[in-house]
Order: structure tokens, then C-alpha cells, then sequence
């Protein structure tokens, strides 16, 4: 068992295999140590979160080296079907690859019972397990860019089913009609850590199978007298967040949430309202909107021009970090910001929205949420006063926002696959200005530097659980700095994390601006607390 470094609350814990991984997972649901606040586990992992003003990370290794690994899962006794075709543009290739017939390939997936280990990847995207040995082959060595929804696929030891379009490396015997994660169903995941799993040829049965129908689980009525915004432009989708989505893994949901948590809560302390109250995250400003009430709003986070012309057609311009009073007819306009990147607006007893999962918070990687606010999205107001409390007029930034060229300073952990790169590698990471490209999103920041990060080899890394602020290395050399709307789990090395602190920050740093990256401590094992 090694303990190796995440991030300042984070770690991971390395095992022997997926039984060990289980069975850790297994006593800790079971019997849970003060501190942890949630675990994904993977093929040969478990991510630990936990709270550092409870326990230490020298403590929690402490706690988790005593415990008992030679538990198995335990299947539970619900058996879900799948209904396939197959007729997956890999199915050929696998035959190639295990010595079978196509004929034989089908027979054996059919004739198999498995059992969902974890959840990651995607939400609904279950890893299971127990399958014919005979099958197992490895990922393609190309993966495509997109995936159908209902893709059922094969990869190493695992069968799985892709529950939504996405670009993948597995290989593909089939499809199937069924909805792998579908909100209307409660839990949304069909998959669940346990249940066992069985696949039927749809071509050699007759029976007739109810299929979902598509559903919406976020929209609000807003009709004429209701109060409302009515966005007039929006250049970039605004989206909702809150604090984030929180103890959902094993559906295999990661948190979400605003990119800059400070600016988010300074909004809603601003208008009166709870610090973690939804708002709308408007990316790079010309926002636009109208109002059809008399409300009272605040803008934070990146600074922007803010205007509002009123019913007789009078400019007033208003400034952020400061409550804005409106009337009805009132038109408010963001302008571009001169630094940063997002904008926060919260409106004094918060917007209309039905949460998901417990969040207001939209991923847009793994379409969870409401939905994003374009023009001409009517935004409901809620009239629910009874949490507020009096404005706040101190609110000030957290920190002085980054333009585009300039160097942004990230305070980073290393870890957990700092030792996957040679000494050169950790020094490029380290010495060299990483740009920020145009392909960032709030999936992650995508770097590129003149020098690539070195690795000892081109190994694959078994997927493995990742962390909000992961520096990730694909093959390229080119890191990835995550953001809030990463994958659950990822395939390619971590060699460290921007720190807790430097978050914020991240979520703010503009394209072509430069950013350094500066370690806090020495690459090291966490060692366990000998009592």
C-alpha cells in the first residue's frame, strides 16, 4: 500500500489490484474515519478528499494501512439487462485479437454475468467486471474522437457502456438502446458500484424492451407576471454554479462549481444573499439583459464595464463588488472585462432553478445542471426572502486579476506521478512559461510550452481518480491544468496539483497569459503516523 500526494486535502492510495481497491473501498463505506469527505476508486486506486483541520494526511495513511484488504465485493442481488446489437465498428478487431469468431466473441459477452466495481469517466459510465477472461484486450491505440451514447465496448479487464457521446479509447462490439444515466430515474445511474450485469443479443430475442423517453429536469415555468431577467445578449453561454456538487462519485459525478469560488460568495454576500446561492458565471463579458422587476444585483469576480439604462432611456453606469438597485424596464449591459476571465451576477433572493443532484451547478463536460443561458433565455426570480440577511458593502477582490501576456504564479503540490518524469521533466515544468491556448475551457486549461515534459516511458497508466487543479500529461508532453468540470477519473500521468489556495486564481487566468508553476515541497510519499 503507498500513500502518495494529490493535493493539499487530497491523496491517493496506490493497491495491488482492483480486489484490494475494492476491499478498501468496502471497509471504509462500512466503517468511515472522521475527515474523509469522499473516495473514488479505480482500477489499482483510491482517491481519498478529506478535511485537514480534522485529521492529517500522516494520520488518515495511519488509519487506512491497519485495515483489512482481503475482503471481496460482494455482489448485491440486482441484475440489470442489456439489450445489444452487435455490430460495433471493433467487433471484428476484437475477434482478431482473441483468436475467436465474431459468433463466438457475442456468445461469450452474452454468456458472461458481471458486476459494476466503480463508476468514473462520465456520470452512468459503470466499470464492470467478471467477464470471460478471453475477451480481455487492450484499449485502441487511436482513440476516436466520438463515441456514441449506448456504446457498449471492451478494454483491458472491463466491459462498459458509454452513457452519452464522447470521445473514447475502448473497443466497440455494440449498442445499445438503453438510457445509461437518465434524471428522471432515481438514482440517475443505471449502473451501480455492485449490481451484477448481463448482456442479451437483441438479434436472437423477441422480447420488446420499454425504452425511456427524453426528459427535462431543469426548466422553470416563467410566466408574464412572474419576475424574471430576460437575456438580451450573450456572446459566450452563461452558466449556473454554487459551491459545487458534492458526494455524487459513485454515480460517477465529479463536483462542478464555480471556477472562483471568492468572487461567487462576494456576489451573494453582496445582494444578502447565502454565501452558496446560485449565480450566473458569464465568461468574457457582453452580457445583456432586461429586467421585469424591481430587484437588487451585484457583478464580482473579473472587473467589466457595467452600464444600465433605464425606462427613459438614461445611461447609469454601476460598479462591481457593489449592490445595484433596478426597476422594472431596466436594461443592464457588461461590458468586456480588462482582466480575468469570469463574472459572477447574483440577484438578491436568487434565481428560479431546480437543482440536480442537490446543485445548481451546470458541468459542462458531463451535461449535468440547468442549462446554459444564451440570448433569449428568461431567467425566473425567486421570491423566497426568508434566508436573507442585510447587504454587504466591504466586498473587495481576493486577489489582483491576471491580463492576457502577463506571468500568473500557481502555487502547485507534486504528485501522485511525479516520479513518471525524469529529472529534465520536473525541471521544464517548473522553469519554463507555460502559455495559456485558446482551447481552454472550464473542462481545463490547456498549456503549451517550447519544451515537452519528459517521461521515463510511454507506459499506460491504469484510469485512476483525479482532482480539481490535477496537472495532467497526455503523450504530447503538453499539460492540461484541470478545472471544475473534469473527468472523474483520467488515464494519463498527474504530476502535480495546483494548490487549494491558487484555485481560484487558476479559474481566472486569461488565454495567452503565461503561467508558472512553483512547487511547495519536495516530490515524497506520505508516511503513515506510527503510533
Amino acid at each position: 500500500m503507498r500513500f502518495l500526494p494529490v493535493s493539499l486535502t487530497t491523496m491517493l492510495i496506490e493497491l495491488a489490484d482492483l480486489d484490494e481497491t475494492l476491499a478498501l473501498f468496502a471497509s471504509l463505506e462500512a466503517n468511515p474515519i472522521a475527515g474523509i469527505q469522499d473516495m473514488v476508486p479505480a482500477a489499482r486506486t483510491l482517491m481519498i478528499r478529506y478535511q485537514r483541520e480534522l485529521i492529517s494526511a500522516e494520520a488518515l495513511a495511519q488509519e487506512i494501512s491497519t485495515r483489512d484488504l482481503s475482503a471481496k465485493l460482494k455482489p448485491s442481488d440486482h441484475l440489470v439487462e442489456i439489450p445489444v446489437t452487435y455490430d460495433g465498428e471493433d467487433l471484428g478487431d476484437v475477434a482478431e485479437l482473441t483468436g475467436l469468431t465474431v459468433k463466438e466473441v457475442i456468445r461469450r459477452h452474452t454468456e458472461s454475468t458481471f458486476t459494476v466495481a466503480f463508476c468514473g469517466f462520465a456520470p452512468g459510465f459503470g466499470y464492470l467486471v467478471g467477464g470471460d477472461p478471453a475477451l480481455h484486450v487492450p484499449r485502441r491505440k487511436s482513440p476516436r474522437t466520438r463515441i456514441p451514447a449506448g456504446a457498449v465496448a471492451l478494454a483491458g479487464n472491463f466491459s462498459g457502456v458509454y452513457p452519452q457521446a464522447s470521445p473514447g479509447g475502448w473497443q466497440i462490439i455494440g449498442v445499445t438502446p438503453l438510457k445509461m444515466w437518465d434524471l428522471s430515474r432515481d438514482p440517475p445511474a443505471l449502473f451501480q458500484p455492485g449490481h451484477q450485469v448481463r448482456f442479451s443479443d437483441m438479434a436472437n430475442s423477441a422480447k420488446v424492451y420499454d425504452l425511456p423517453t427524453e426528459t427535462s429536469a431543469i426548466s422553470a415555468a416563467t410566466g408574464e407576471h412572474t419576475p424574471h431577467f430576460k437575456v438580451l445578449a450573450a456572446p459566450m453561454p452563461a452558466v449556473f454554479q454554487d459551491l459545487g456538487r458534492f458526494g455524487q462519485t459513485g454515480q460517477g459525478v465529479s463536483a462542478s462549481g464555480a471556477l472562483d469560488q471568492s468572487a461567487l460568495k462576494a456576489a451573494n454576500r453582496v445582494v444578502g444573499n447565502p454565501v452558496g446561492s446560485a449565480c450566473l458565471e458569464i465568461t468574457l463579458g457582453g452580457f445583456s439583459f432586461e429586467t421585469a422587476a424591481r430587484a437588487v444585483i451585484a457583478f464580482t469576480g473579473a472587473p467589466c464595464p457595467i452600464s444600465i439604462r433605464d425606462a427613459q432611456g438614461r445611461i447609469l453606469n454601476a460598479s462591481p463588488y457593489q449592490p445595484i438597485a433596478l426597476e422594472p424596464g431596466d436594461v443592464v449591459t457588461l461590458g468586456q472585462p480588462a482582466a480575468g476571465m469570469r463574472s459572477y451576477l447574483a440577484v438578491r433572493g436568487g434565481f428560479k432553478i431546480k437543482p440536480v443532484l442537490g446543485s445548481a451547478a451546470t458541468d459542462t463536460l458531463a451535461v449535468v445542471g440547468p442549462d446554459p443561458v444564451t440570448t433569449g433565455t428568461v431567467l425566473a426570480l425567486a421570491e423566497d426572502t426568508t434566508a436573507l440577511t442585510s447587504v454587504s458593502l466591504t466586498e473587495a477582490p481576493a486577489f489582483a486579476f491576471p491580463k492576457a501576456g502577463e506571468i500568473v504564479t500557481l502555487d502547485m503540490v507534486l504528485g501522485p506521478r511525479t516520479d513518471w518524469f525524469t529529472d529534465n521533466g520536473l525541471t521544464t515544468l517548473t522553469a519554463q512559461l507555460w502559455q495559456v491556448t485558446p482551447q481552454s475551457s472550464r473542462v481545463g486549461i490547456r498549456l503549451a510550452g517550447d519544451v515537452a515534459l519528459e517521461r521515463f516511458d510511454s507506459k499506460e497508466l491504469p484510469s485512476e481518480g483525479t482532482a480539481t487543479g490535477a496537472i495532467q500529461v497526455p503523450h504530447s508532453g503538453q499539460p492540461v491544468l484541470f478545472l471544475a468540470d473534469h473527468p472523474l477519473t483520467g488515464g494519463y500521468p498527474v504530476i502535480g496539483a495546483v494548490a487549494e489556495h491558487h484555485l481560484d486564481l487558476a479559474g481566472q487566468v486569461p488565454i495567452n497569459a503565461k503561467i508558472r508553476f512553483r512547487p511547495i515541497a519536495p516530490f515524497a510519499d506520505i508516511t503513515p503516523n506510527k503510533r
